[in-house]
């Protein structure tokens, strides 16, 4: 019986573990290697939208927002669940904007070793057709992560996505929420082969999802 999405986060989470004192739930979805996945994924994308910020104050700049309590809270929620899970990119490409700083930095705290991260302006205010160029300008990189911005991350992932979880699917279709993290496999193995409907939806995962399916 195919299990709906919401079933298929539940069955995701076990016992709490402790990692880098941020507990979150123990999600199995890669404990197990999905049948066939290992020989078309060649490289894997990781598209994650910076945690939840306050509003601008009077003469702030937008890219100078740095992050509420609940998105310091939310992040480091995120990156205990890709250390836990294997999640852990070769290369991080991060907006200079504050809030993407701020979160990358709170993620990849959770890692034993921080990832290679370069600062890329074109991240900022991004389109999905620059995020692609960006993209394949890839080098040396088997999984990679975007820190980035909405609208551009959310329509990114629309376009690129061309199978996975019908109702994982359409749970990304209605938005990518602050914290929220999209997994993309790529059945190549150049960055600058990517194109629209070129990947599969791995998983979708944010900390609401997380504490939905605890319970």
């Amino acid at each position: 019986m195919e299990l709906t999405f919401a079933a298929r986060v539940r069955g995701w989470v076990g016992s709490e573990c402790q990692i880098r004192s941020t507990r979150v739930p123990a999600i199995h979805a890669l404990d197990t290697p999905r049948r066939g996945r290992d020989i078309t994924a060649m490289r894997r994308l990781l598209l994650l939208r910076h945690a939840k910020t306050e509003r601008a104050r009077p003469g702030e700049r937008d890219r100078d927002r740095k992050l509420m309590q609940r998105g310091r809270a939310d992040a480091p929620v995120i990156g205990a669940y890709m250390a836990h899970h294997g999640l852990i990119p070769n290369l991080a490409l991060v907006s200079p904007a504050a809030r993407a700083q701020e979160t990358w930095a709170l993620v990849a705290a959770a890692f034993a070793k921080v990832p290679r991260t370069i600062n890329d302006e074109r991240i900022y205010n991004a389109n999905a057709e620059t995020l692609i160029d960006v993209i394949g300008g890839t080098r040396r990189a088997h999984t990679l992560v975007i820190v980035g911005h909405n609208p551009g991350l959310h329509d990114l992932a629309l376009q690129l996505i061309a199978s996975g979880d019908v109702e994982m699917r359409e749970q990304l279709n209605e938005k990518l929420p602050t914290s929220g993290l999209a997994v993309i496999d790529l059945p190549f193995d150049d960055w600058s082969l990517t194109h629209p409907h070129s990947g599969r939806l791995e998983r979708f995962i944010s900390p609401r999802l997380i504490a939905a399916a605890t319970e």
